[in-house]
């Protein structure tokens, strides 16, 4: 797997911060950006514990996501504040494809010599279709869901935020959460102050899954100890 920041806002939180100031201003835009005011971070901390968090929207986020599963991009793509542009199997031939295994299966050699053998199958059946004239389009109902992918991924940062709450839990999938971790890595490197307290909710209080809760949240906290 490999995940790259490809662009972001320019100053995001400059942006976040004068956005929310402007709300509660009357001086003009410009006038408003020019003067100095309050701690960007300070204010950046109230709107998110406020619950003001349309301002967050005007950060956005560019990823470039390679080596993951269409197992996976059918989850991402679940999140619907973002935008999306992925490998088409229609237009590009999948003769020799890559595909991602499983860590459960690749710890048991019976397992893994199941799965290989299955995917030779789809390499060679989907080759056959190709040669005696089948379309792509049509010849890739028969690739696996575990092919592997690329997708380009454009999301602001309330909806990281939000993709961050529910994707980094111990209860998500384990290859999309691989996925949001890497991501939030991204994010706090280039704005630490929106993204200080991402993650799972039970970083900041007590788990909202019940009874379906890991039961893990000291672990979960100190997994994630890095980006506090």
């Amino acid at each position: 797997m490999e995940i790259e920041l490809l662009a972001y806002t320019p100053h995001p939180e400059g942006v976040v911060y004068n956005a929310a100031r402007l709300c509660y201003s009357s001086k003009g835009i410009r006038e408003l950006i020019r003067e100095e005011g309050a701690s960007p971070k300070r204010l950046i901390e109230q709107i998110k514990a406020s619950g003001h968090h349309s301002v967050l929207e005007h950060a956005s986020f560019t990823f470039g996501v390679e080596g993951i599963s269409r197992v996976t991009t059918h989850q991402l793509v679940r999140h619907r504040v973002a935008s999306y542009s992925q490998k088409s199997q229609r237009y590009v031939a999948e003769r020799d494809f890559q595909y991602i295994t499983p860590p459960s299966i690749e710890k048991k050699e019976e397992a893994c010599v199941i799965f290989h053998k299955v995917m030779e199958v789809c390499r060679d059946a989907y080759h056959q279709l190709l040669e005696i004239g089948i379309s792509k389009e049509d010849a890739r109902y028969l690739l696996p869901s575990c092919c592997e992918t690329k997708i380009i991924v454009t999301m602001n940062a309330r909806e990281l935020l939000h993709f961050f709450s529910l994707r980094c839990c111990r209860r998500a999938q384990w290859e999309i959460r691989n996925v949001a971790k890497e991501m939030l890595f991204l994010c706090r490197r280039v704005a630490p102050v929106i993204f200080y307290d991402a993650g799972p909710p039970c970083l900041k209080g007590p788990c909202p899954e019940g009874p379906f809760s890991c039961g893990q949240t000291e672990e979960v906290r100190e997994e994630f100890s890095w980006s506090r």
